[in-house]
């Protein structure tokens, strides 16, 4: 598989990260006018969708770095320190069935999606930052994706961020 089609399908993974963050939304705000209605779903099987998203996520950086050799810039390096402790930290929180693990998980999540909106800005209006922030070698406007003409590397981490949070939320609210 090219690293063209690899950069798709991670584009149709956040598109379907997107999806899903809005259909939660909409099912916990009609869940709060209809009590009672839907399918329960147990804090422990949301940690765990949570952690295989956080983990797959790591995966795919660790693949367009190592694999692929795309080169991380400053920006990628900060939405990298949030997305892999949180997989780390969601795995174990599962295994250890952790009722608290939305107390480590939300803050990492804020924290990376802050800074893929960032990150994603500065593609978009490079003069955001000064030319000394990020390096000439990997300068951080630079897209080394541009799927479907709005999907970027940090748009993918930030759609997992978000959702990985809304799950977070949810698995609060059911434990």
């Amino acid at each position: 598989m090219s690293l063209s089609q690899v950069l798709q399908v991670f584009a149709v993974a956040a598109i379907v990260c997107n999806v899903a963050t809005l259909s939660l939304v909409a099912v916990r705000r009609r869940g709060r006018n209809s009590a009672g209605r839907g399918v329960a779903v147990g804090a422990r099987a949301v940690v765990g969708v949570a952690a295989l998203l956080a983990a797959g996520a790591t995966l795919g950086s660790l693949y367009l770095s190592e694999i692929a050799h795309l080169e991380p810039c400053r920006w990628c390096w900060f939405q990298r320190i949030a997305m892999y402790p949180l997989a780390l930290v969601l795995v174990v929180g599962w295994l250890r069935r952790d009722r608290g693990v939305h107390l480590y998980g939300l803050p990492m999540c804020v924290a990376g999606a802050a800074m893929s909106t960032w990150h994603y800005l500065l593609q978009h209006f490079p003069d955001l930052e000064g030319a000394t922030a990020c390096s000439i070698a990997s300068p951080c406007a630079v897209r080394y994706a541009w799927e479907f003409g709005f999907v970027s590397i940090p748009y993918m981490a930030g759609s997992v961020f978000v959702l990985v949070g809304a799950l977070l939320i949810v698995s609060r609210h059911r434990s």
